[in-house]
C-alpha cells in the first residue's frame, strides 16, 4: 500500500510540501519564510548536533547562536571593559548575551509560526530528489515529500584531528560563548578575550586574516599586540596534553628556528577554518556533486545542484561567501524564483564585511593584492590616509593603525575596485559606502561626497594622496 502511495505521489505530482528546507540557519529561515509568504507550503528541518564538548543551542544557525550575534555582543563588552578599565563587568554581560541569543531562538520560532512554516526539530537527509527523511531524537523516522528541496545546513568549526589532544582538550567557537567559566585562549575571539581582561595568545601558522588585504591585516595585528594580545608567529602546534594541575600544555614548532616550544594555558581554542555540514545528508546517494577538496556542494548561479529540484546556498555552497547577509538574500531570491515570482539571481560581487577585532576592519571589493593580480600594478592607483579618530584624542590613544585605503582603476574616471578601513565602527562606515559599489562608484564620486563632521567616515571623502606619489599620507588639521 505504501508503494502505491509513492506511485500516486509521483504520477500526480502532489507532495506533502512545495518546499522542504534542511537547515534552520539564517539562510534557510529566510528562504522558508519568503516561500511561505508567496503561498508555498513549506517545512523546515533543523537539528543541532552537540559540539564535541556537548554545547547545544536552538534554531537560528551559527550567526545567531555561536557566531555574529554573541561575537558582536562580546566585542561590545570588551570595548566597554577597555573604556571603563573594569573587565570584571564581563560577568554581568555573560548571562545577558546568552539571554539575548535565547530570545532570538524564540523569535525565529514565532516568525515561522506566524508565516505558517512547519518547524520540525529533527535531523534531515535526502532519500531522492523529492523525498527527505527526518530522524527524531528518539530515532523515529519521518518521511516528507516536496516538489523542491533546499539544503542550507551551513558549516561547523574544524578540529585539527591530526594533532594529539586537540579534540579532547580544545574548544571551538561553538563553545566559547557558552562556557560556564572564563577561558584563557582567531583574532576576533582573541580580541574580545583580551578586552575583558584575559591573558590571550594567538598562534599563527602562516598569515593573519587569510583572504583579506595583508597590509590591513598587519595593522589589525599590530594594534592587537599593542592592545595586549600576544602572538606566536609562524608556529605549528604539535600536541595538547592535560597536566595533573588541570592546565593544558601546548607543544608547537617554531618554523623560524625549527625548534619545539612549550607553554601552559587554561584553555585552547581552535580557529582553523570551518567544514560544511554535508556528511549526514546522504548527498552522494542521490547524486549531488561535491567539491572533493572542500566538501562543499557544487552549485550553479541559480543555486541549483547537479540533481534537479535540489538546491543549496549559503556556507555550504562552493565558492560562496561564508556570510550571514549573503545567505539571507540568496535564500529569499531562491524562494522567489521557485515560486515563479522573479528570475533575479544573487549578486555575490562586492559584498562588504567587517572583522570585529579591537581595532575594527571593514572592507568591500578587492584587496590591493587582488587588484594587482587582476589588473596589473601599473593599472591601479591606491589612495590612502592615516587619520586620528576624534574619540582617540582626549584619551590620548595611539591611532597609528587607523588607516584608509581606496584602490582604484588608474586613468579615466578611476572606478573604485576596493575600499578598506580600520578604525572605530568600521562596520557602520563600510556598510554605507558598500552601496556605492553597486552603482559603479568612482574616485570622483567619492571626492564629490560631502562628509559628515566630525566623523571617521568623512576621512574617506577627503582621501587624495596616492601611494605612487610617495607623499606623507597623514591627515593633519580638522
Amino acid at each position: 500500500f505504501e508503494d502505491m502511495i509513492d506511485c500516486i505521489w509521483f504520477v500526480t505530482g502532489t507532495f506533502d510540501y512545495d518546499l522542504v528546507v534542511i537547515g534552520g540557519g539564517s539562510g534557510g529561515l529566510a528562504c522558508s519564510k519568503e516561500a511561505a509568504q508567496l503561498g508555498q507550503k513549506v517545512a523546515v528541518l533543523d537539528y543541532v548536533e552537540p559540539s564535541v564538548k556537548g554545547t547545544k543551542w536552538g534554531i537560528g544557525g551559527t550567526c545567531v547562536n555561536v557566531g555574529c550575534i554573541p561575537k558582536k555582543l562580546m566585542h561590545q563588552a570588551a570595548l566597554l571593559g577597555t573604556a571603563l578599565k573594569d573587565a570584571q563587568k564581563y560577568e554581568q554581560w555573560k548571562p545577558a548575551v546568552q539571554n539575548h541569543v535565547r530570545s532570538l531562538n524564540w523569535g525565529h520560532r514565532v516568525q515561522l509560526q506566524d508565516k505558517e512554516v512547519k518547524y520540525l526539530n529533527i535531523k534531515g537527509s535526502l532519500v531522492d530528489e523529492h523525498t527527505v527523511k527526518g530522524l527524531t531524537r528518539t530515532g523515529k523516522e519521518i518521511m516528507l515529500t516536496a516538489k523542491n528541496i533546499v539544503i542550507a545546513t551551513g558549516g561547523r568549526p574544524k578540529y585539527p584531528t591530526h594533532i594529539p589532544g586537540a579534540v579532547e582538550h580544545g574548544i571551538t567557537s561553538d563553545d566559547i560563548f557558552w562556557l560556564k567559566e572564563s577561558p584563557d585562549v582567531a583574532l576576533e575571539c582573541a580580541g574580545f578575550l583580551t578586552g575583558i581582561g584575559l591573558d590571550t595568545t594567538v598562534m599563527v601558522r602562516s598569515i593573519p586574516l587569510r583572504g583579506f588585504d595583508q597590509q590591513m591585516a598587519g595593522l589589525v595585528t599590530d594594534y592587537m599586540e599593542a592592545y595586549g594580545t600576544k602572538f606566536s608567529w609562524r608556529s605549528v602546534p604539535k600536541s595538547v596534553d592535560k597536566l595533573a594541575s588541570g592546565a593544558l600544555q601546548v607543544t608547537w614548532t617554531d618554523k623560524q628556528t625549527g625548534k619545539d616550544q612549550r607553554d601552559t594555558f587554561d584553555s585552547v581554542l581552535w580557529a582553523v577554518g570551518r567544514a560544511p555540514e554535508t556528511k549526514t545528508l546522504s548527498l552522494e546517494k542521490v547524486g549531488v556533486k561535491l567539491n572533493e577538496e572542500s566538501g562543499k556542494i557544487l552549485v550553479a548561479a541559480d543555486e541549483s545542484t547537479s540533481v534537479p529540484n535540489i538546491y543549496a546556498f549559503g556556507d555550504i555552497g562552493e565558492g560562496r561567501p561564508e556570510l550571514t547577509p549573503t545567505a539571507i538574500k540568496a535564500g529569499k531570491l531562491l524562494a522567489r524564483r521557485l515560486a515563479g515570482q522573479t528570475n533575479e539571481l544573487m549578486n555575490y560581487d562586492n559584498v562588504a564585511t567587517t572583522v570585529f577585532t579591537p581595532l575594527e576592519y571593514g572592507c568591500v571589493g578587492l584587496s590591493e593584492e587582488e587588484a594587482e593580480s587582476r589588473h596589473g600594478k601599473d593599472s591601479i592607483e591606491v589612495y590612502h590616509a592615516f587619520y586620528k579618530p576624534l574619540e582617540f584624542t582626549v584619551a590620548e590613544r595611539d591611532a597609528s593603525q587607523c588607516y584608509i585605503k581606496v584602490v582604484c582603476k588608474r586613468g579615466g574616471d578611476q572606478r573604485i575596485l576596493g575600499l578598506h578601513f580600520t578604525g572605530p565602527n568600521a562596520g557602520e562606515v563600510t556598510q554605507g559606502f558598500a552601496m556605492g559599489f553597486q552603482c559603479g562608484a568612482t574616485l570622483t564620486h567619492l571626492m564629490e561626497t560631502v562628509g559628515i563632521h566630525p566623523t571617521c567616515a568623512e576621512e574617506l571623502t577627503k582621501v587624495n594622496v596616492s601611494k605612487r606619489s610617495g607623499l606623507d599620507a597623514t591627515v593633519t588639521g580638522c
